[in-house]
C-alpha cells in the first residue's frame, strides 16, 4: 500500500537583511526533498503569511528556512505555533534568545562557558570611547544586537574608528557588543537532536587573505573561503569543541539542531555565537559537517523533519 506523503510548507526568503541566501538555500532544499515522501508547497513569508494560515489544516509540517529577523528571531515560529503546523529547531524562545547576542553572552557566561570580554553600548547612552579601550583593550569586535552573516560587524584596530563602527551597529539596533578580538582559528560545531544531541565533526574556516573575517562576502562569494572538515585541531580539543556546542545549544533552550561558532586561540576555545536555522544549502557548513558524519543533504532534511514531528 502507498504511504501518504507529508504536505510540507517550506518556507525562505521573508523581510531579513539575508532574503537572498534564504532564497537561494529554499531552492536548494526544494530539490533536495524526497518528493515521494513529500509534496512540497513553497511559501515566502514576506507576502504569503494569510495564505499560510489559510492552508494550516492541510498542513503536516513546516521547513524554516529563514536567516536573521521574523525568520531565526522567534517571530515565525509564533505564527506557525498559532497554527498548530510542527517545524523544524528550535522554538520560539530558543530562537528568540540566539538572536539576542547580548543575552546570549550572559547565559553562555552563566553557563559556565569561554567567551570574550565584552561590554554593552547604548545608543541612548553611547560609552566615552576611552572606556571601551580601558575595558577591553584594541582591537575589538562591534557588532548589532541581532543580525546574522556578520551584518553589521566592525572589527575596530584604532580609537579614531569607534564612533563610526558604533554607528553602523546602531543603524541595525539600538544596543550592540563590543567584544575583545582574540586572534585564532575559526572553527563551527553542529549538533542534531532533540533530547539525545549528535556532535558533527567540526568544520575549519580559513577566508581568504583579501578578506580581515569571516564576512558576508567570504561567507557567501564560491571560493572566498576554504572550509576544511574535520578541523585541524588535535583530538582533546575537538572532543572540548562538541562538548561546548553541546552546552551552548542547552544553555539557550535549543531544539533540533543548531551551529556553535568559537574561536580557537593557542589550546582555549571561545564561544562566539549559536545559529539555530544554520545555511541549509548542500554546500553549507552544516550539511558539510552531517555528510562527513555520514547523513547525506536529502537524508539530513529527513531527519530534521522527523525531529520537528517529534517535538510536536
Amino acid at each position: 500500500m502507498e504511504t501518504k506523503k507529508l504536505r510540507l510548507a517550506l518556507l525562505a526568503g521573508g523581510k531579513s537583511a539575508e532574503r537572498e541566501i534564504s532564497l537561494e538555500s529554499g531552492k536548494q532544499v526544494f530539490h533536495a526533498l524526497d518528493k515521494s515522501r513529500y509534496e512540497v508547497v513553497r511559501h515566502d513569508p514576506a507576502t504569503d503569511l494569510p495564505l499560510l494560515a489559510r492552508e494550516a489544516k492541510a498542513i503536516d509540517v513546516a521547513l524554516i528556512i529563514l536567516h536573521g529577523r521574523m525568520g531565526e528571531d522567534g517571530t515565525i515560529q509564533g505564527f506557525l505555533d498559532s497554527l498548530e503546523i510542527p517545524y523544524q529547531g528550535s522554538g520560539v524562545l530558543g530562537s528568540a534568545i540566539a538572536m539576542n547576542k547580548i543575552l546570549s553572552k550572559q547565559l553562555y557566561v552563566q553557563a559556565g562557558l569561554p567567551t570574550a570580554h565584552y561590554m554593552v553600548a547604548d545608543r541612548l547612552n553611547p560609552p566615552q570611547a576611552s572606556a571601551a579601550i580601558d575595558k577591553l583593550g584594541l582591537p575589538v569586535v562591534i557588532k548589532p544586537e541581532h543580525e546574522g552573516s556578520s551584518i553589521g560587524l566592525t572589527i575596530v584596530r584604532e580609537q579614531k574608528d569607534l564612533r563610526s563602527a558604533f554607528e553602523k551597529a546602531w543603524s541595525f539596533d539600538r544596543r550592540c557588543v563590543v567584544e575583545k578580538y582574540i586572534n585564532g582559528i575559526e572553527i563551527t560545531a553542529g549538533v542534531l537532536g532533540n533530547e539525545d544531541l549528535l556532535a558533527l565533526p567540526l568544520i575549519e574556516i580559513c577566508p581568504d587573505k583579501r578578506y580581515e573575517f569571516f564576512d558576508y562576502e567570504a561567507k557567501y562569494t564560491p571560493g572566498a573561503t576554504n572550509e576544511i572538515c574535520p578541523a585541524r585541531i588535535a583530538p582533546e580539543l575537538t572532543e572540548i569543541a562538541q562538548q561546548y556546542a553541546r552546552r551552548a545549544h542547552n544553555a539557550l533552550h535549543c531544539r533540533g539542531y543548531s551551529r556553535t561558532d568559537m574561536i580557537l586561540s593557542g589550546d582555549d576555545l571561545y564561544i562566539l555565537e549559536t545559529n539555530t536555522i544554520p545555511g541549509m544549502t548542500a554546500t553549507s557548513l552544516f550539511p558539510q559537517a552531517a555528510a562527513k558524519a555520514g547523513i547525506e543533504f536529502p537524508q539530513l532534511l529527513d531527519r530534521l523533519i522527523q525531529l520537528a514531528m517529534e517535538k510536536h
